[in-house]
């Protein structure tokens, strides 16, 4: 059954759309390999990105309301989704008992996660955002049943200084003082958090924060 409603996708490469702002509401996507980039684009022209997504996580909930998308996603390297029809999945969902809670609970999860990090970050500094962004993710991965220590960051340094509301000066340089303080270690798009209790701390801004306090860009 739930076979007609579920659509696998061919592998996109780097750069490809899973779709576009103002295309219409059909699916939902799961995110199956790989990462996904959400993105609007300002009044002004200038692209603001709104999160980035997993697999094992879902996104296309922003096209709910107006039955169209308000953002788009692109993949930011090889990545496959599955796409649910949203119209069929009603269908099913009321035929199988509890599908329809599962959904809602997803669907919580994923809105409550993001506003819960916004909230977060809007009174930190530079330092306290990166840090709070890598407890994050440390967070979804292990929440996805993958490792909270060691994790590869296909975004680049640009991108999250876009979604943090930073420079890419500010973000190299912040991550270089956290790998020289041995918080962190990186090798190439590879993260691995060394010490987290020292991160958490620069997180909540208690003492163990890095040697040398960086500007806020």
């Amino acid at each position: 059954m739930l076979e007609s409603v579920v659509r696998q996708s061919k592998p996109l490469h780097r750069g490809d759309y899973i779709f576009r702002t103002g295309d219409p509401f059909r699916f939902l996507f799961a995110v199956h390999s790989g990462t996904i980039k959400l993105y609007t684009t300002t009044d002004s022209g200038d692209d603001q990105i709104m999160g980035f997504y997993f697999p094992g996580e879902i996104l296309g909930f922003d096209a709910i309301e107006n039955n169209q998308h308000a953002c788009s996603a692109v993949a930011l390297e090889t990545s496959t989704y599955c796409a649910f029809s949203f119209n069929r999945l009603e269908d099913i969902c009321n035929r199988i008992p509890g599908l329809q809670r599962q959904i809602f609970r997803l669907m919580s999860r994923e809105l409550s996660s993001d506003n819960e990090l916004l909230l977060t970050l809007s009174n930190k500094n530079a330092e306290g955002k990166i840090a709070t962004f890598l407890v994050s993710l440390s967070h979804r991965f292990k929440r996805l049943g993958y490792s909270s220590s060691v994790f590869k960051l296909a975004m680049s340094r640009q991108d999250i200084g876009n979604y943090l509301g930073l420079t890419i000066e500010t973000v190299s340089r912040i991550f270089s003082r956290l790998q020289r303080d041995n918080i962190i270690a990186t090798d190439r798009k590879n993260v691995e958090i060394k010490d987290h209790a020292r991160l958490k701390n620069i997180c909540t801004g208690s003492s163990g924060q890095m040697s040398q306090r960086s500007s806020v860009a």
